[in-house]
């Protein structure tokens, strides 16, 4: 496995991703929504590793533009190794359902479980590298098991990826395809918030060696936390 494509590699935890990712010597394709409003960090590791690291206009809400990316990698003779999708946003943070806005959910819904599927609608037939993965960041907010009340979109958008992640398990898994949704920790990102735990660099290491490793879950859910341990669907 040499290249791997990133979506949502400005900031958060798609940025530790790429960094991570770059420093253990792969090629990154870091997709963010507007190259020519990326971040100082990004801007930084564009500096430090040259042609390692391509920045590229990836709105995974738009799929003609997703569908020309992959089209112009293809031309060019690119491959990947593994996709990790990691964009997504957290709306209607706390709102009970009376006072729910559907537009969340549906914007929600494009970013956080239609992008991924554009994603991979798009670039799968670019994953020829060896041992290639799908890496899905998924959340325990999504667990029906452990289901509470309040943040409805973000919730629902992330069980649902998990339901695609099971089914790229199951229809990818004759050609070696290593597919996963991954709870990342409750970070210290924009996203997690201050009170966080988490380092999102300690999770990006730990995803990336779940690449590596191509590890397994024990039960027959592709659900795990960013160490590698089972997670209740």
């Amino acid at each position: 496995m040499n290249n791997i494509l990133i979506t949502g590699a400005g900031r958060g935890l798609g940025l530790d991703l790429t960094a991570e990712a770059l420093q253990r010597g792969y090629l990154v394709i870091a997709g963010v929504r507007n190259p020519n409003q990326q971040t100082e960090a990004l801007s930084q590791l564009a500096a430090e590793y040259g042609d390692k690291l391509t920045i590229a206009k990836l709105d995974v809400t738009d799929e003609a533009g997703i569908a020309a990316l992959a089209a112009e990698f293809k031309e060019q003779g690119r491959t990947l190794g593994a996709i990790i999708n990691n964009a997504a946003v957290l709306t209607a943070r706390n709102t009970p359902v009376e006072a729910l806005d559907l537009q969340d959910m549906l914007t929600t819904m494009d970013i956080n479980l239609y992008g991924p599927i554009r994603v991979v609608k798009h670039f799968l037939p670019l994953l020829t590298e060896a041992d290639p993965s799908i890496i899905n960041i998924s959340s325990e907010a999504g667990s029906i098991t452990n289901a509470y009340p309040g943040d409805y979109p973000y919730s629902i958008s992330k069980t649902a990826l998990n339901m695609f992640s099971q089914q790229l398990h199951v229809y990818l898994q004759e050609r070696g395809v290593h597919v996963l949704s991954v709870h990342p920790g409750w970070m210290h990102t924009d996203m997690g918030g201050e009170q966080a735990p988490t380092d999102p660099r300690k999770s990006a290491e730990g995803v990336l060696r779940l690449i590596e490793q191509r590890t397994a879950p024990e039960g027959q859910f592709m659900f795990v936390d960013y160490t590698g341990k089972d997670m209740k669907i």
